[in-house]
């Protein structure tokens, strides 16, 4: 696979909804022509509203606003702000919206679970952190660990055009237009910084396993250090055969994970494999201080990604998703610093000697989880190559 990077661009790294949605609303209260906006969740409470009112400002004043969300993530999205949204002038568009709640088919699995923006073709937001507030969530010390990004600069040309496409498929599936409609703002590629990086997507036609080919190349290409951080880790034969070769050659691999239950089936499916991934050699975290919803990862000091993939057959094999990924040792460094200080702060590690001792039903729940799973994705007609 080749990745498309380009250079002259500026990435700055935003660690949680604290320093992200300040940013996006910021942006949008300053747009002039456009808002492109996309969610897998957009919830109702008071992130959302702000996020709401921002839009609808927006369109009051005459600018284009454009909010995709996904039928499953944001279901009750249209009877809490749709009507509002609509009145202000800003259009939205339900993407596969669910139907059925009790039928498993192929499709209800193909879910928008990108979280982008762009706004009047010159910033774009990409990253992990849906539309809800993470400062509210009972039982943690908040807020919701996760990060995005903000990006000027040449990137933002397939931004804008992955958004834009995307639109166009959603609303021509949707009866609503034709497809091909021409933007309504161009992309400003002007470079204005000096990182190279690149946009990836995952989608179910040209670009299957984009993502996961992104990581497997730079896991390969390891010499010293893989950072990676997850909140949904179920990786396939692939995934772990690479991160276990790279422990074998001796680069130290450390992977943060979800140490809250959060879904309780994929919780205890992912820790089946804890005992061969401490046995090849890799570390193991579980962050507990509050949510992890990171997808990011650091590589060498010099490789990193952040976006909405997580490592899981969900995330690389059925949703739509985004990461971004920054050649730069100065933005690597500081992703590598922010993960350190969670691991330090709010981490505990796996040990491998007390895995071991681990109760025989423990292992059997964590292995019966683990093959409901892999029944679940071969039902869905997936999980072959894994």
């Amino acid at each position: 696979m080749r990745i498309d990077f380009q250079q002259g661009n500026r990435i700055t790294l935003l660690e949680t909804g604290t320093e992200y949605f300040p940013a996006l609303i910021a942006a949008i209260d300053a747009a002039a022509t456009e808002v492109h906006l996309e969610t897998y969740i957009f919830a109702n409470d008071p992130t959302g509203l702000a996020i709401a009112n921002a839009l609808a400002r927006a369109a009051r004043r005459g600018v284009g606003v454009r909010l995709l969300v996904d039928g499953f993530g944001s279901r009750d999205f249209m009877k809490v702000f749709g009507a509002s949204l609509a009145e202000a002038g800003v259009e939205v568009l339900v993407y596969r919206p669910d139907l059925s709640t009790f039928r498993l088919r192929r499709h209800r699995l193909r879910r928008l679970h990108r979280k982008l923006s762009v706004i009047d073709g010159r910033i774009a937001f990409v990253g992990g952190i849906n539309v809800i507030d993470d400062k509210n969530t009972p039982g943690q010390v908040p807020p919701r660990y996760d990060y995005a990004v903000c990006v000027e600069g040449p990137l933002l040309e397939a931004i804008h055009k992955s958004v834009h496409e995307l639109w166009g498929l959603v609303r021509w599936a949707s009866f609503r237009h034709r497809f091909g409609e021409s933007p309504l703002q161009l992309p400003s590629i002007a470079p204005c910084g000096d990182m190279t990086a690149a946009f990836v997507t995952r989608d179910n036609l040209r670009h299957r396993r984009d993502i996961e080919d992104s990581y497997l190349e730079a896991i390969a290409a390891a010499s010293h250090e893989i950072v990676l951080a997850t909140a949904y880790f179920l990786p396939g034969l692939r995934f772990r055969h690479a991160l276990m070769q790279a422990a074998g050659r001796g680069v130290r691999v450390v992977v943060l994970l979800q140490g809250r239950v959060e879904y309780l089936l994929l919780h205890y499916a992912a820790r089946a494999l804890y005992g061969v991934l401490l046995d090849s050699g890799i570390e193991l975290f579980e962050y507990h201080r509050s949510f992890l919803h990171a997808k990011v990862a650091v590589i060498d000091g010099r490789w990193a990604t952040v976006g909405s993939s997580n490592i899981d057959p969900f995330s690389l094999l059925m949703a739509r998703e985004a990461n971004v990924v920054v050649r730069d040792a100065n933005f690597a460094a500081a992703l590598r610093s922010s993960l350190q200080n969670a691991m330090d702060s709010g981490a505990v590690a796996v040990k491998r000697d007390q895995w071991k001792r681990k109760s025989s039903f423990m292992r059997g729940l964590n292995w019966t989880a683990y093959g409901l799973v892999r029944l679940m994705i071969g039902l869905a007609g997936y999980g072959r190559r894994q």
